[in-house]
């Protein structure tokens, strides 16, 4: 699929950020549960895309991207809290909640070519 390269840099780079992100919020803003899950689910995105690319079979490969996609809408899901709740500037999150919605969309399209 062509997608494939694009949702595997996309992800991977998606992963860095959330890094720095988990990084910049331990160390300055003290904060360790809600960028632990960001970390967590973040990371898990890339991860799970690799795994599907190398699946044993198409059902393998649709069943890892679904997960995938359940990462990434995880991950929003705790960026909008972030932001919500102060912890990130608006700034900050409308660039990382835009690459985030980038692999959804990405993720999304992917999983439907399921069902042609």
């Amino acid at each position: 699929m062509k997608d494939n390269n694009a949702i595997l840099e996309k992800s991977k780079s998606f992963a860095l950020r959330i890094i720095k992100l988990y990084q910049f919020m331990v160390n300055e803003k003290k904060e360790y549960v809600l960028s632990k899950q960001l970390l967590r689910s973040g990371t898990s995105i890339g991860a799970n895309v690799r795994e599907a690319i190398r699946g044993y079979s198409k059902d393998d490969f649709y069943y890892k991207v679904t997960i995938s996609l359940k990462e990434a809408e995880e991950s929003a899901y705790w960026l909008e809290l972030m932001f919500e709740s102060g912890l990130l500037k608006e700034k900050e999150f409308k660039s990382i909640y835009k690459d985030c919605d980038e692999i959804i969309a990405i993720l999304v399209a992917i999983r439907k070519t399921k069902d042609k």
